[in-house]
């Protein structure tokens, strides 16, 4: 199988590439390594991917209609894995246009490249952030997604009716995946707890927002993996499903919640880090910050009755990995 990853620097994506190289599958990456958080680790990323065979990297912007015109028209894909986005809540605040152009104009470019060539399946990344600020918990996805309280779950919602239309009108097979908080090896340096580890090995203060009371659906980023790949697996085939929302029609377009399917409690998962690193870790409380969300929960039940997702790793093993990998990776002692 020739599968484009497009975000193939990402924290997922070269997670994906990983696995679908381990299995014989071909992989074009492709990425445009901007600065949104520290190159040197993207190409890191890319190059654990290069000790392998089968995979090629290019380096192009989403946002570039031509670049992405002249990869579609020049390479044959039977699966394209879209997981390129300006990704982060508070940055979307900060720089606005950054999310309109690689979040929304980017994934036309991609969703025209499906089309115009026929691509069998496209599976691409949402977010549960697209759950604003619901307080029913689980998330399911047949709740009411409306109400985004920042611009990067718009932009999500967005392409998840972007993609609703082009399947409805053009038969393109679709999947979007509402990954939860995902964590571990080879992670994010915005996300909580890469800056927690740093700071705390550092001997500094951690920035702990609503006085610690916010819960994430904390998801590894192994579980996650196997998540995709059971869904890219068994698609694209007979989607008409007996509890199909009435709101998808006849459209081929799916969409499933990909997270562990339990909130943890920020307080519980500092105090794991803590116990982890055998440090203490000394807090600053603030105020909540505008686009933040109190609590995330996944229900994936949908997920496991389609295609038997089960995730395995629980938060104390997680954490343990994620700094074991830092210190290996940063060359920091005991």
């Amino acid at each position: 199988m020739n599968v484009l990853i497009t975000g193939v620097a990402g924290f997922l994506g070269a997670a994906l590439a990983r696995a679908l190289l381990d299995r014989g599958n071909h992989v074009t990456g492709i990425d445009n390594l901007n600065n949104y958080y520290d190159v040197e680790l993207k190409k890191a990323r890319l190059n654990s991917l290069k000790e392998g065979n089968g995979v090629s990297f290019l380096k192009l912007d989403v946002s570039r209609r031509d670049d992405i015109e002249n990869l579609f028209a020049n390479a044959s894909f039977d699966l394209v894995l879209h997981l390129a986005a300006q990704a982060g809540v508070r940055h979307s605040i900060e720089n606005p246009t950054a999310y309109i152009d690689a979040n929304l104009v980017g994934f036309g470019n991609i969703l025209e490249g499906c089309r115009q060539h026929d691509v069998p399946q496209l599976v691409y990344a949402s977010s549960s952030s697209v759950y604003g600020g619901n307080t029913k918990l689980p998330f399911a996805e047949s709740d009411q997604v409306d109400h985004p309280v920042s611009l990067y779950a718009a932009t999500k919602k967005a392409n998840e009716l972007m993609a609703h239309a082009y399947s409805n009108l053009y038969g393109l097979r679709a999947t979007a995946l509402r990954f939860f908080t995902v964590y571990g090896p080879w992670g994010r340096p915005d996300m909580a707890l890469f800056t927690f580890t740093r700071n705390i090995l550092a001997g500094e203060s951690i920035p702990v927002y609503n006085h610690g009371q916010m819960s994430r659906d904390f998801t590894y980023i192994d579980d996650i993996v196997e998540g995709v790949i059971r869904v890219i697996d068994a698609v694209p085939r007979d989607l008409k499903r007996k509890n199909l929302m009435h709101e998808l029609e006849a459209a081929p377009h799916q969409i499933y919640n990909v997270g562990y399917g339990a909130r943890v409690q920020l307080m519980d998962f500092i105090a794991a880090l803590e116990n982890c690193l055998g440090r203490k870790v000394k807090i600053d409380f603030l105020p909540i910050k505008k686009g933040e969300v109190l609590a995330t929960e996944a229900d994936v039940t949908k997920l496991e009755s389609d295609f038997g997702y089960r995730p395995r790793v629980k938060i104390e093993e997680g954490i343990a990995c994620f700094v074991a990998w830092y210190r290996a990776y940063y060359g920091i002692k005991d």
